[in-house]
């Protein structure tokens, strides 16, 4: 869309038959599955994208702001789980939580502002290339510093707050919105609860795949050609220049190619060994990566008695992540997100009948941790994950009311073009953040551009969609073209301060 609205030529070569890549649309007979992301935040950044471009985000797509935002049931050794419903009503939020603990909801206000500062120190940093730490030594680099402490995971940033280890899990479990362990995350990731509270969580009518084929929509007003079932096989060179792609059996010629597949898989296997230098298949595969996923997408007859968004964790929290992340196992009791759009959407299942995504967290399918026969094993993960619904879920007779079915395993992942099933793509350890993910604009491989979860700023749509603009940014200065950003008077998305007010 970006570089569209700057006036240049572009040509989308999608290997799927629809758009989205992990972001599209499944169908299993009627009914119909967000594949990847269930639901949207800070939509202030892509509403920025299509003023940029023209647009108007709201005449594409209609997004719903949800209450409760999920519904979290925390695992409880002794006794019943803790049910609790959050809400971005910070004063009911804080007293919800003062119920589990009265220190944490007066903490929780505490956690907020500290976080708002975060955030904003943390905002320019996120919006700008980062080649070097040179890069980092700027005033907004500099300021950002004391934020980053890379000796700290989340969770042990929010010992310091909260007291009670149930409102501790309710603020850390999103470092899954990263495939990583909140005892591992960094603890500067703090900012994801914080954003959830602040802007909201959203969903778009039809699922998130819907801003895809927004944007998709976009893109074809504007001239941009899309070619779907059309993969990239590799890219092509004319010494270090890049000429084109080979799709579809042909030669494709152009004069910069932005690859947004998998990052690392792209590394691997659409550039030639010759040209990558220490990037070798060996080293690219012993960085870190993120955990991956067991997806059941399941169209159930009636309704389910469970808002938009319920997670469920483990009163072995801790253990089955480590099972995950270090012993590539498989959990007995896994952590499970369940998703039930049907709720307030009626567009994804017939009249009275319910479209289910259930994820269960697994282990990555590196073999330098992983051992596990994913075909074997895939019969137990589905018991599993029928045993969670009616267990802590409570959906009753769940087995007998299913008319549809897909299962998606670490395996059909990396059938997917997605390194090792990673599905979040390169973990987000402190050694792999910044400059040290993939570069938006390759320093040695004129033409050739990356965009995604594996740039920076990382995983997670708003993130991905400012990579989007620091690579189109980019180009445009290459090319002497003004960015849409530019055109419109505006540096960069909306100040946080003023988006929270929106």
């Amino acid at each position: 869309m970006q570089l569209a609205a700057a006036g240049f030529d572009v040509t989308v070569y999608e290997a799927q038959p629809v758009v989205g890549g992990r972001s599209r649309r499944l169908t299993a007979g009627p009914y119909s599955f967000d594949c990847g992301p269930t639901f949207f935040l800070m939509p202030y950044v892509l509403e920025e994208i299509f003023s940029a471009c023209g647009f108007r985000l709201s005449d594409f797509a209609s997004l719903r702001r949800l209450d409760p935002m999920y519904r979290l049931i925390i695992g409880n050794c002794d006794g019943a789980p803790t049910v609790l419903d959050t809400t971005q009503d910070v004063a009911h939020m804080a007293e919800r939580l003062a119920r589990i603990d009265p220190r944490d909801g007066a903490a929780f206000r505490s956690f907020m502002d500290e976080n708002r500062r975060k955030l904003a120190r943390l905002t320019p940093v996120l919006k700008q290339r980062v080649r070097s730490l040179l890069d980092l030594m700027s005033i907004d680099g500099i300021a950002a510093a004391p934020y980053v402490r890379p000796w700290e995971s989340v969770h042990q940033c929010l010992s310091k707050t909260f007291s009670d280890r149930r409102t501790r899990l309710a603020l850390c479990f999103q470092a899954k919105y990263l495939g990583m362990s909140p005892y591992e995350c960094p603890s500067l990731f703090s900012i994801l609860p914080f954003i959830e509270y602040e802007y909201g969580i959203w969903h778009p009518e039809g699922g998130c795949n819907r801003i895809m084929s927004a944007m998709a929509d976009a893109c074809t007003r504007m001239g941009v050609r899309i070619e779907t079932s059309c993969a990239v096989d590799r890219i092509a060179f004319d010494g270090r220049k890049v000429v084109g792609v080979h799709a579809a059996g042909s030669l494709r010629r152009h004069d910069r190619v932005v690859v947004n597949a998998d990052g690392t898989w792209a590394m691997k296997n659409l550039i030639p060994q010759e040209l990558r230098g220490r990037d070798t298949d060996a080293a690219i595969d012993a960085r870190r990566y993120s955990c991956s996923t067991f997806m059941m997408y399941l169209g159930v007859r009636g309704e389910v008695d469970l808002p938009h968004h319920t997670i469920y964790m483990s009163d072995r929290y801790e253990e089955t992540f480590r099972d995950i992340s270090q012993l590539g196992r498989l959990s007995e009791d896994p952590s499970t997100y369940v998703h039930n759009p049907s709720a307030i959407d009626p567009t994804l299942a017939p009249a009275g009948n319910s479209a289910l995504y259930v994820l269960l967290p697994v282990t990555n399918n590196d073999p330098r941790q992983c051992s596990i026969d994913w075909d074997r094993e895939r019969p137990r993960l589905r018991e599993d994950a029928l045993r969670q619904l009616e267990g802590p879920f409570g959906i009753r007779d769940i087995r007998r009311r299913i008319e549809e079915e897909i299962l998606l395993t670490p395996l059909d992942w990396q059938r997917e073009r997605i390194n090792h099933g990673a599905t979040f793509n390169l973990a987000h350890t402190f050694d792999q953040m910044l400059h040290r993910r993939i570069p938006h604009t390759h320093p040695k491989l004129a033409g050739l551009h990356f965009v995604g979860g594996a740039t920076h700023p990382g995983s997670g749509l708003p993130v991905i969609f400012l990579s989007s603009t620091i690579a189109s940014r980019h180009i445009c200065e290459l090319e002497g073209k003004t960015h849409p950003f530019d055109a419109m008077g505006s540096a960069a998305p909306l100040p946080v301060a003023l988006a929270a007010v929106r």
